[in-house]
C-alpha cells in the first residue's frame, strides 16, 4: 500500500469524487436522462478561451513528437493523415512484436500495487482522470474530427463529452459490482453443543490479468472508453492499442491517465500506448498482444471477421467485441410522413453513415404504406426520401457539419461501387467544404432493391450506403428483419406504423432476436443516437457484438474475488 501522504491524496480524491459517484450510480439504475460532462462547445460554458487553448494544443503535437513512452518501443512512427485533406504528422513511440514482451512485463509489474490500492481508491483515479479529460475537451475534438472526419460538433459530443459520460457509466456499474462484494466477514456456525465454529474471512477483489484495449477509426475513445475504465478501475492495467490512422484521440486518453498515476505515486505503466504502423497492420500487433497468456481482458470494436477471430484464438481471455452488422427499418405506415422522412434522412447522413449504429435496410411492402397524405406508393416514398435528403443537406456548409468527411479510400471505394450500380433510386453528390475542399465529402446513395436479392443488401455496407427493399408485406418485412438479425447481427432497429399489433410484432422480433428497437421516431432523435446512462449499446444477443455498453455483465467478469479464511 502507498505511504501516508500518497493515502491521505487519495482519501481527499475519493471525497471529492464521491457525490458525482453518487449520482452515475442512480443514473444507471433510473436510466432517465442524465449526463455529467456538457456537450455544447458553448464559450458560456467552457470559457472564452477554451475553443483558442484547445486547437492550439491540438496544432503543437502535429508535426512533432508525442509526449509518451511506451515500454519495449523502438523510435517513432508517424501514420495519421485527416480525412480533411492534410497530414498529421504526430509522431509516437513505435511498439513492434519485439518490444511487446516488455510492455507486458511492465503492466505486469504495476499491477500489484493497483490491486492493492482497493476500489474505492481505482475508481476515484477513473473519475479524477475523466475529470481531466474533459478539461481538455476542445483539443480531444479536433484530435476526433482529424483522424476519424466526424465534424468538428459531432467529435467534440461523441468523441469528447458522450465518450467521458461512457466512461463514467462504466465506472459506474464496476463500483457498483465492487461494492457489492465485503471486504470481510464473521463467520459463526452454531453446534448442537459447546462453541459454535468461528471464523473470519476476507474477500479481496482482484484484477482477472492486463487488459487490451482495441481501438477502431471511426470512434476510438466512444468505442474504447467504456473497456478501458471497466478494466482499469476493477484492477486491471491496460494496454490501449489505436488504429494506426486514430491515435491521437486515445494518445491524449493514456498521457492523462499516466500523468494522473504518476501524481498519485502509482507506476503509470498501468496505462501503456501500443503504436503500430498502418503497413504493419498484417503483421498483427494487435493479435501478438491479444496471445499474450498475461492479457486476461480485451475489448475490441471493428470487423465480424477479426472479432470473431479473437473469439475463437484469444481463449484465455474475456473478450468483448462489437462488430458489423445490418441494421433495418421497417415502414408500415405512418401518421406524419414529412417527418418521417426528415427523421430517416438524417440518420442516414449523419458522419456519413460512418456508424455502426446507422440504418441500411430500409424494408418497405411493395405496394406501398398508408399515411397522412394518403396512400403512398414505393415510388412516392422514394421522392419523399429524396426531397427530405436535398433539404437537410443544403446548402454545403450545414451539409458537411452533418456528413463530416469520408474517413477513409475503403468507404470512398465501397461508396464508389454502389453509387455506378444500375439501380440507384437516390444518386450520391460530392460536396465542397467550405473550409476544407480536399476532403471528401458526400450525400449518401440509396439504391432499391427487390426482397430477394439478400446479397445485395444483406451484409454491412459500412458508409454513406442504404437500401429501399421492396417486400411481399409488413410480414415478409418482419420476417427478412428477424433473418437479418440472426444471421449478420444488428444493432439497432426502427419500425414506423400506426398499428398497434404490427407494433407488438415488431417488439416480439425485437425481444427474440435480440436487437434493440426504436417506434415511429419523427422528432429530433434518431435510430443511431444513443445515450449513456439511459440507453443500452447492442444487446449481446445477436452476432452484432458479443456485449452490452454498458451492463453489470460487461464488467463484472473483469475481476475475481479471492478469499481467506482464519480460524479463531
Amino acid at each position: 500500500m502507498p505511504g501516508s501522504d500518497h493515502t491521505a491524496d487519495l482519501g481527499a480524491l475519493i471525497q471529492t469524487h464521491a457525490p458525482l459517484l453518487k449520482q452515475a450510480v442512480e443514473a444507471i439504475h433510473t436510466r432517465g436522462y442524465w449526463s455529467a460532462f456538457p456537450e455544447s462547445p458553448s464559450t458560456r460554458i467552457w470559457g472564452a478561451n477554451a475553443p483558442d487553448d484547445g486547437k492550439a494544443a491540438f496544432d503543437a503535437v502535429r508535426d512533432n513528437d508525442f509526449p509518451i513512452t511506451t515500454p519495449g518501443a523502438e523510435g517513432t512512427v508517424a501514420s495519421e493523415r485527416s480525412p480533411y485533406g492534410f497530414d498529421l504528422g504526430v509522431r509516437y513511440p513505435h511498439l513492434r512484436s519485439a518490444g511487446v514482451a516488455e510492455v507486458v512485463a511492465a503492466a505486469g509489474t504495476a499491477m500489484p500495487a493497483w490491486r492493492d490500492a482497493g476500489p474505492d481508491a481505482r475508481v476515484a483515479i477513473g473519475v479524477e482522470i475523466l475529470r481531466r479529460l474533459s478539461g481538455r475537451v476542445f483539443e480531444m475534438a479536433h484530435a476526433v474530427m482529424h483522424t476519424t472526419g466526424q465534424s468538428f460538433v459531432m467529435a467534440f459530443q461523441a468523441g469528447g463529452s458522450h465518450a467521458l459520460d461512457r466512461g463514467l457509466e462504466a465506472i459506474a456499474y464496476a463500483a457498483e459490482a465492487m461494492a457489492a462484494v465485503p471486504t470481510e466477514a464473521a463467520w459463526e456456525k452454531p453446534r448442537s453443543s459447546g462453541e459454535p465454529q468461528r471464523l473470519h474471512k476476507t474477500f479481496t477483489i482482484v484484477p482477472r490479468g492486463i487488459g487490451l484495449v482495441i481501438g477502431c477509426t471511426t470512434f476510438p475513445t466512444w468505442n474504447s472508453y467504456p473497456g478501458l475504465f471497466a478494466s482499469l478501475v476493477t484492477g486491471n492495467p491496460v494496454i490501449v492499442k489505436p488504429h494506426p490512422r486514430a491515435v491521437l484521440p486515445l494518445a491524449i486518453t493514456v498521457a492523462v491517465a499516466r500523468a494522473v498515476l504518476a501524481e498519485y505515486d502509482f507506476d503509470p505503466n498501468i496505462v501503456t500506448l501500443a503504436v503500430e504502423a498502418d503497413d504493419e497492420r498484417r503483421e498483427g500487433l494487435a493479435s501478438v498482444l491479444a496471445l499474450q497468456p498475461e492479457v486476461r481482458v480485451i475489448d475490441f470494436t471493428g470487423s465480424s471477421a477479426y472479432g470473431e477471430w479473437l473469439e475463437t484464438h484469444a481463449r484465455q481471455a474475456a473478450v468483448f467485441t462489437e462488430k458489423s452488422g445490418v441494421n433495418c427499418v421497417v415502414v408500415d405506415s405512418t401518421d406524419n410522413l414529412r417527418r418521417l422522412a426528415a427523421n430517416l434522412a438524417y440518420s442516414l447522413a449523419l458522419y456519413s453513415g460512418q456508424m455502426c449504429t446507422t440504418p441500411q435496410a430500409i424494408l418497405i411492402p411493395r405496394d406501398g404504406i398508408a399515411t397522412d397524405t394518403g396512400h403512398l406508393s414505393v415510388d412516392e416514398f422514394v421522392a419523399a426520401m429524396e426531397s427530405a435528403l436535398a433539404e437537410l443537406l443544403d446548402p454545403p456548409a450545414k451539409a458537411a457539419a452533418i456528413l463530416g468527411a469520408l474517413a477513409n479510400d475503403g468507404v470512398a471505394e465501397r461508396l464508389a461501387q454502389f453509387a455506378n450500380a444500375t439501380d440507384v433510386a437516390i444518386a450520391s453528390r460530392p460536396v465542397v467544404h467550405p473550409d476544407f475542399p480536399g476532403a471528401a465529402v458526400r450525400t449518401p446513395v440509396v439504391l432499391r432493391v427487390s426482397a430477394d436479392e439478400r446479397e445485395r443488401y444483406g451484409n454491412e455496407c459500412f458508409g454513406p450506403v442504404a437500401f429501399i427493399v421492396d417486400t411481399e408485406s409488413t410480414s415478409e418485412s418482419l420476417d427478412i428483419w428477424r433473418e437479418l438479425v440472426s444471421t449478420r447481427g444488428s444493432l439497432t432497429a426502427s419500425v414506423y406504423s400506426t398499428d398497434a399489433a404490427v407494433l407488438a410484432r415488431c417488439e416480439e422480433v425485437a425481444m427474440s432476436a435480440g436487437v434493440s428497437l426504436s417506434e415511429n421516431l419523427v422528432a429530433d432523435v434518431y435510430v443511431n443516437q444513443s445515450a449513456a446512462f439511459s440507453d443500452f449499446h447492442a444487446t449481446g444477443a445477436n452476432p452484432a457484438a458479443n456485449a452490452s455498453l454498458t451492463d453489470a455483465a460487461f464488467v463484472a467478469s473483469r475481476f475475481r474475488v479471492v478469499e481467506s479464511r482464519r480460524a479463531q
